[in-house]
């Protein structure tokens, strides 16, 4: 057997698996140490699969109040990345998906395009039932070749929507040859004062085109924040179930996404073995696969097996999660991550901490416990981004938050069959999880600040510049109730909320 790389911890879940203790967040502190390193200076970069990587730690939960494409898009604007649930048909789960790939685009690859003989009124029509948010169509005449381009200008200035795209499109354009590089075409663009640079083969077929202000962003260094896939795009994930419903999802994804999440409440199932066998040997799927959600470390050593691109640890830790209630099941967060982690260290498969987090110190502890990046859900489901729905309370404004496996969104097939109920009548259902709400946190970008300012704290009280630093290097200490209860402020009276701090 392949001797693991000692980490400082190890000592530490050793005696607590010698006195059978199995550990929380708030049961430890990170140990503190002699450091050179300031907050500002470390690196986040870390991985989410063993392809994708993160430039900050965050993932955002696969859940229908938390993550469709508003908060995924810019969650990866902030260097982290979201999973869309699939509490959506398989359509509207696919649709959200090309909206985050689509926001950010230095080169389109298959432009959408609309016919010479179309009007604007069809168009238009188009543009509403597909949700497109751009207003830039390449014009293809009856030969297949690119006759102009419909800008917004062409819309704003169209007199008569019954006109046809011939009869509005701008006919002044630049082309470029396929292999123009970004640099090449932002001076192009610059030079010519255009905002949309098609690529035409010899046939004058368009192949591809480049638009102004993605491009500009991209040149100007403000992607060096963003998570984006080797071709300039915002990277996103999505949640799929087992057999048919995974294979049903995939078929509709656009080829570019950048990770499939088998998301169900049990990794360690036929099911879940069958279908990521299927997809990894079968050549269903090309992109990295990450499975959850385990806590037992032969768990994931069986899912490592299996070919898992990622996994995903977490059985009942999260503030609307049941299951540990309702079935006995489930292991402490903490312990979970460690043990799980220590099966899969040093194969360059990354562990994903689902769930428990309340406050950015529990970020570094989940770090410093092994995982590389943490899921959350009830910290971003209060962010204006998330889709839950936001209602006045009389302690403030709120936002709706559930469980994927509450009452409610088990009347969603996709909510059912992550609990394994996908065939169970509605009166016969089994709830895992509540239905509830959470303060209003404003914007995402916030949020994230304050957290990831937090883990920044961390890593340099323990001495870490970099995420793997803080893996090795990171130790706990073990803490009594009266330990956690002085750890939060006491005796005094609040009397305003800090941006960083509720309980």
């Amino acid at each position: 057997m392949q001797e693991l790389p000692p980490r400082r911890c190890d000592p530490f879940f050793s005696d607590m698996d010698t006195r059978r203790l199995a550990l929380e967040f708030d049961d430890v502190t990170i140990k503190s140490g002699q450091t050179d390193v300031m907050p500002a200076d470390v690196s986040l970069e870390t991985k989410f699969s063993r392809n994708v990587g993160l430039k900050t730690p965050i993932v955002s939960a696969a859940m229908d109040t938390v993550t469709e494409s508003r908060l995924a898009i810019q969650l990866a604007r902030l260097g982290g990345i979201g999973v869309i649930h699939r509490n959506l048909t398989p359509d509207e789960q696919a649709t959200q998906v090309k909206q985050v790939k689509r926001h950010l685009n230095g080169l389109i690859e298959k432009p959408i395009t609309v016919r010479a003989s179309e009007t604007i009124e069809q168009i238009l029509a188009q543009r509403l039932e597909k949700k497109y948010t751009f207003h830039k169509f390449p014009v293809i005449d009856k030969h297949g070749c690119l006759a102009g381009i419909l800008t917004k200008d062409d819309f704003e200035f169209c007199d008569d929507v019954s006109k046809t795209a011939a009869q509005v499109m701008t006919t002044e354009l630049i082309v470029a040859r396929p292999e123009t590089t970004l640099a090449e075409a932002y001076n192009m663009m610059i030079l010519r004062k255009k905002k949309a640079l098609p690529l035409v083969n010899e046939r004058k077929e368009l192949v591809g085109m480049y638009d102004f202000s993605d491009v500009k962003r991209l040149m100007s260094g403000e992607k060096t924040a963003f998570n984006l896939d080797p071709k300039g795009r915002l990277r996103v994930a999505a949640a799929v179930g087992v057999h048919r419903d995974a294979y049903d999802r995939i078929a509709l994804f656009p080829p570019d996404i950048d990770v499939v999440v088998i998301d169900t409440a049990h990794g360690d199932s036929k099911n879940v073995a069958e279908t990521l066998r299927a997809l990894k040997h079968e050549g269903a799927l090309t992109c990295d696969i990450i499975v959850g959600n385990v806590t037992e470390p032969e768990s994931a050593k069986r899912l490592l097996d299996l070919g898992a691109d990622g996994i995903k640890v977490g059985q009942g830790p999260g503030s609307i999660c049941t299951t540990r209630v309702v079935t006995g099941i489930g292991c402490p967060q903490l312990t979970a991550i460690y043990n799980c982690a220590r099966v899969v260290r040093n194969t360059g498969i990354p562990i994903t901490a689902d769930g428990g987090v309340r406050l950015s110190g529990d970020i570094p502890k989940a770090i410093v416990a092994g995982a590389d990046c943490v899921m959350l859900g009830g910290l971003l489901a209060g962010c204006e981004e998330s889709p839950g729905e936001t209602f006045t309370h009389h302690s403030g404004r709120m936002k709706k938050y559930r469980g994927m496996g509450s009452l409610g969104a088990m009347q969603n097939r996709g909510g059912r069959e992550r609990y394994g109920q996908g065939e169970v009548p509605h009166e016969k259902l089994v709830p895992e999880g509540i239905e509830g709400a959470v303060p209003y946190r404003g914007m995402l970008a916030d949020v994230v600040h304050q957290l990831v300012g937090g883990l920044r704290s961390s890593m340099a009280y323990v001495g870490a510049p970099t995420i793997p630093a803080l893996q090795r290097r990171g130790d706990f200490r073990r803490v009594t109730q009266n330990g956690v209860n002085t750890s939060h402020p006491h005796d005094v009276m609040l009397i305003a909320d800090a941006p960083n701090y509720r309980r």
